[in-house]
């Protein structure tokens, strides 16, 4: 089970060397010290689209602010907000978990981003949910008394085959056929009846979502719900 890739520590220290050479500044005002301000992340509205019951987006993606920051994280390498992205993420992840502990008996749980192509990643350089997801089990270690525990495993879920975009896909329907058989589980036994958290960034349709929960539920797991940053 993979809970940190090798490079981390190289990565950790890049970002220190290049935060020295251009100085952290918040993704929407440009506010010094943060890469996402308290006052900017206030403004943003929380998600009120309707989406499955299992899955838990944040914000609301049409907001420009929410798309933009997204996008700097996803598309031009501004890594850093993967923190406070996790940081968002984590407080709403208890809250939801504390009900579900109790009625489901939603405990022993596996985080799992959602992956990406080998294409892809190596066009990238990064997975952005599996950023978010190194973030939280951090934090989660650091908070040991918060009563919650998780596992972290970045390979328990692969994509092998290489689809078109989904946000190039306008069609509801054709996008739940992009995905259909993308995704799969290599070895059953780190999931079979373990209870998994689905981390992404963006919410549309879910097609990427429900295809990667069908996978894993085929695999063994015994429940799947998932946290998006935005929908």
């Amino acid at each position: 089970m993979l809970k940190y890739p090798l490079s981390i520590s190289y990565m950790d220290f890049l970002d220190t060397i290049l935060s020295l050479v251009f100085p952290i500044k918040c993704a929407i005002c440009g506010k010094a010290g943060l890469d996402f301000c308290s006052r900017c992340l206030e403004d943003c509205p929380r998600a009120e689209r309707e989406s499955a019951k299992w899955i838990f987006p944040l914000y609301d993606y049409r907001h420009p602010p929410i798309k933009k920051s997204l996008w700097l994280f996803k598309y031009k390498g501004k890594r850093r907000l993967a923190k406070i992205f996790a940081e968002i993420l984590y407080e709403n992840m208890l809250e939801e978990l504390a009900d579900l502990a109790v009625l489901e008996n939603f405990n022993n749980t596996l985080l799992v981003p959602i992956p990406l192509s080998r294409k892809r990643l190596r066009e990238r350089g990064y997975n952005q949910a599996a950023l978010i997801c190194r973030e939280i089990l951090k934090i989660n270690i650091a908070q040991e008394n918060s009563g919650v525990k998780f596992e972290l495993s970045e390979n328990a879920l692969v994509k092998p085959k290489e689809t078109e975009h989904q946000a190039h896909i306008k069609d509801r329907k054709r996008r739940m056929e992009n995905m259909r058989g993308t995704f799969q589980v290599d070895n059953p036994a780190i999931v079979a009846g373990r209870n998994i958290i689905l981390i992404d960034d963006i919410l549309t349709t879910g097609a990427t979502l429900s295809e990667a929960r069908r996978t894993l539920k085929d695999a063994g797991a015994r429940k799947v719900i998932a946290f998006t940053l935005a929908h």
